[in-house]
Formats: structure tokens, C-alpha cells, sequence
């Protein structure tokens, strides 16, 4: 018998060598080479081919709208995009122990109350595992049932056998097919299982979701054709020994990915957080130097958090600056932007910034925040409680417009803030007139600063 042809394929970026290579030719990454044996396919017979379908004009095609899976959980319903699409397949990511079973072992229990049958398949614990876990989060349905198994071919010969609503596989990286001989997580098993479970859900029309593992770096382990492969991608964020948790979709191809659902770690598993302003600025010290509150926007709704700052005089020649929440490329540029602009000596000073409770603000209307929690810390004054800070800075220290301007404004007021302050720009092109609120307009950053710190 001839030996099988193997060749050697990169577990990050899936780059191909005949022989094998320390490092990847196309990214790079260094051991990341693993043998694989290639797969010959017989080509189809020309009787077995199914006739080509001819092409229609967009115009001939009728506009035939998909009826969404409403799911119980309002803040995963809120991510989806509105429901779960019939044959969508779902990748859950997140680091170890943040409660990504969890979350999916509570959306089966409320599909199944409302859909019929789901499917929970567990490649990496027992069934008995699973029910203690479901005791603890209370779910007592005999709607979810359990399989505990490697086998892809099993697997869905089991989904078969009862045809259930939802299809869930924790985790893609444990489970295998008996073609290929690598082993299970490696790029053909992940890629092959990836593919049959897609084709499955799609031609019986059942979601389907699948977790899978993340690196050091907080990626989805294996290769990245796994996340171009799926309808959605979802990563559960937040401190893993903090409270809250955030789900963030980074791809939906039918829903928007500005979308965040924010959850709370209890006892009984995840809660949802209905009004997450108020979660967030919950443990706020209104007395405090080097806090300001953040006004940002995530997908529709605004959310208030709280930005917290602390400057030091730095021990060694280069002072630091961290970013917990925040980009730590921004948090330099608003460093020199207020020493340069506003005249404040934090070249010598270490600087820290942190978003209280676990969320990641990543557009650039928090720059105000951030630079007036920097400015408290650093004059040791506290910045008005009760006010609000929105706004874009530039590196000449002017303050830049921000999208929305009215409905985060309108947030504040709703919360019980009564100032607020904005772009003089934002305030020329919309309304910023919010009954209650007294709003501020600044041109610069060093305008801002002076008018939000309190004096002495």
C-alpha cells in the first residue's frame, strides 16, 4: 500500500509547506507547523451530478423575509440581531472560566421551553457533570438533552435520531472525525467538523451553536478560517473574577455587530442586566479625584460607565502608561495631548486608566472622559459629580463632534445627571436642548477641563 502524502499546515493562518518549517511562511508564528494527511477526494460521477441551476436576474427573485427564533434571553437575543435564523451556525468564544456554558446551558433550557427538543453535545465533560451544573443553575426542563461524545458522525446521527430546535457542541476543538487521523483541535479536524456541522444545520434549517477555545492573546484557538466559515461570532468579555460580563459580536451576517449584551455572574449562573448604566456607576465614589463618567454608545442604546484615572510620579526613566477597557495607543496620545495643549507636567508622572466593571469602550466620544479623570487625578480636585463628559479630542486639543449626541444626552438626564459637557461643534450641528440638563460647550480640552474640575 502506498504511504498516504502528508503535508504540514500552520494552526494559525493555515499556510501549507510539503516539509516541515520552524516558522510559518505566511504569518510567521513560530512551531505552529503540524503534519496533516491530505485528503483525495473521487471526483463525482457525471451521472450523480446534480443538473446546474440557472442564474436569475436579482429582480426575478422574490423578496421572501426568514421568520427569526425568538430567544428568552433578551440581552443574547439583543446580540443575534433579533433571533436566531433558522440554519444559522453560531461560534461562541471567550476565556476559560468566563461562563460560556453557562450562557449556553441557560439559552437551551429557554429554547426549549418555547421551540421543543435541544441538543446539548459535551465533548469535554461527562452528563453527570453537566447535571450538576444545570442543579446549580436551577434548569429542570426534559426538554435538554445531554450527550457526552467525540465523534462527529455519532453526533449528528444522535441529532437525527430526535431532531431537536438547537444544536449545541462545547467545543469544536474536542470533537473529531475518523477520516482524518490528525488529532482533534488541529486544522483539518477543525476545519472538516466545522464544515459538516454547517451543512447539516443549513439543509434541515436547525441553529446551530459551537464554543470554542481561545488564545493567551484572547483569539479563537486554531485556524481563522473557522470564524470565516460561520454566520456569527460572539465573545464573552469581562474580568474573570469580576461580576459582570459582556457579549460582543465581532461578525453577523444577519444582525449588526455594534450590538453588546451584558450580563452579571451569580450564584445561579448569568443575569441579565437590563439597564447597565445603572450596574456600572452603582459603587461610584461621587467624591472622589480621577473619576469622570463616559457616555457611549453600543449599537442602539447608550451606556454610562465609569473611567477611572491615577497618576504617580513614575520610580524609573520611563513612565508608564496602562489601559484596562481602553486602547493603550489612545491613552498615550491623550497623555501628550495634555501635557502639550494643556500645560499639565505628566512627563514624569505614571498614568493608569481603567472602565470600571469590565466593559471595553473603544470609540473615541470617551477621549473627554478619559482626559478629565487624568486632569483630577493629577491636581488632586474631583471633578463635578453630577456632569457628564462627551467628546472627541484632537491633537491640536480641540474637541471633535461624536455621533448621537442627543440620545446620550438624553441618557444622562435619565440617570439623574444634570451637566454635561460636549463639543461647541456638536452643539452647532444637532439638538443638545434636554430638558434638565445643563449642557456646557467647550472648543478645546483645556476649556472642558477648567469648566468640569471643581475648585478648591
Amino acid at each position: 500500500m502506498a504511504k498516504a502524502k502528508t503535508s504540514f499546515i500552520c494552526q494559525q493562518c493555515g499556510a501549507s509547506s510539503h516539509a516541515y518549517m520552524g516558522r510559518c511562511p505566511g504569518c510567521s508564528a513560530w512551531n505552529s507547523m503540524i503534519e496533516t494527511i491530505e485528503e483525495r477526494r473521487q471526483p463525482a460521477r457525471a451521472a450523480t451530478r446534480r443538473p446546474a441551476e440557472l442564474p436569475q436576474p436579482l429582480s426575478a427573485l422574490g423578496a421572501t423575509a426568514m421568520a427569526r427564533i425568538p430567544v428568552p434571553i433578551s440581552e443574547l437575543d439583543r446580540v443575534l440581531g433579533g433571533g436566531l435564523v433558522p440554519g444559522t451556525l453560531v461560534l461562541i468564544g471567550g476565556d476559560p472560566g468566563i461562563g460560556k456554558s453557562t450562557l449556553v446551558l441557560q439559552a437551551a433550557s429557554a429554547l426549549a421551553g418555547t421551540q421543543g427538543p435541544v441538543l446539548y453535545v459535551s465533548a469535554e465533560e461527562s452528563a453527570q457533570q453537566i447535571r450538576l451544573r444545570a442543579d446549580r443553575l436551577g434548569i429542570r426542563t426534559e426538554d435538554v438533552l445531554v450527550l457526552s461524545g467525540t465523534d462527529l458522525d455519532e453526533i449528528l446521527a444522535s441529532a437525527n435520531a430526535v431532531t431537536p430546535s438547537l444544536l449545541i457542541v462545547d467545543s469544536i476543538q474536542t470533537v473529531s472525525v475518523d477520516e482524518i487521523s490528525s488529532a482533534a483541535g488541529s486544522v483539518s479536524q477543525v476545519r472538516e467538523c466545522t464544515s459538516r456541522l454547517m451543512q447539516w444545520g443549513k439543509t434541515r434549517n436547525v441553529p446551530v451553536f459551537i464554543i470554542g477555545h481561545v488564545t493567551k492573546e484572547g483569539a479563537i484557538a486554531g485556524p481563522r478560517v473557522l470564524e470565516h466559515m460561520v454566520d456569527a461570532v460572539l465573545y464573552l468579555e469581562g474580568e474573570r473574577h469580576g461580576h459582570f460580563r459582556v457579549l460582543r459580536a465581532v461578525k453577523n451576517r444577519f444582525g449588526s455587530t455594534d450590538e453588546v449584551g451584558v450580563f452579571e455572574m451569580a450564584e445561579s449562573g448569568l443575569r441579565e442586566v437590563r439597564n447597565p448604566s445603572e450596574a456600572f456607576l452603582e459603587e461610584r465614589n461621587d467624591n472622589a479625584a480621577g473619576s469622570s463618567v463616559a457616555v457611549t454608545v453600543e449599537g442602539t442604546r447608550p451606556i454610562l460607565v465609569e473611567v477611572q484615572a491615577l497618576t504617580t510620579p513614575s520610580a524609573f526613566g520611563l513612565p508608564r502608561r496602562s489601559a484596562n477597557g481602553l486602547d493603550g495607543g489612545r491613552l498615550q496620545l491623550l497623555v501628550a495631548v495634555l501635557q502639550k495643549r494643556v500645560g499639565l507636567g505628566l512627563g514624569g508622572q505614571d498614568v493608569y486608566a481603567n472602565v470600571v466593571g469590565g466593559m471595553r469602550v473603544g470609540e473615541p466620544a470617551a477621549d473627554l472622559a478619559v482626559a478629565l479623570a487624568i486632569a483630577s487625578s493629577f491636581r488632586d480636585r474631583p471633578i463635578d459629580s453630577r456632569m457628564v463628559a462627551i467628546g472627541e479630542i484632537g491633537l491640536s486639543g480641540e474637541l471633535r463632534s461624536v455621533s448621537q449626541v442627543e440620545r446620550r444626552l438624553s441618557e444622562a438626564q435619565r440617570l439623574g445627571f444634570d451637566k454635561a459637557v460636549i463639543s461647541a461643534s456638536s452643539a452647532r450641528r444637532g439638538t443638545t436642548n434636554v430638558s434638565g440638563l445643563r449642557v456646557i460647550r467647550a472648543d478645546t480640552v483645556a476649556e472642558a477641563i477648567e469648566a468640569g474640575i471643581t475648585a478648591d
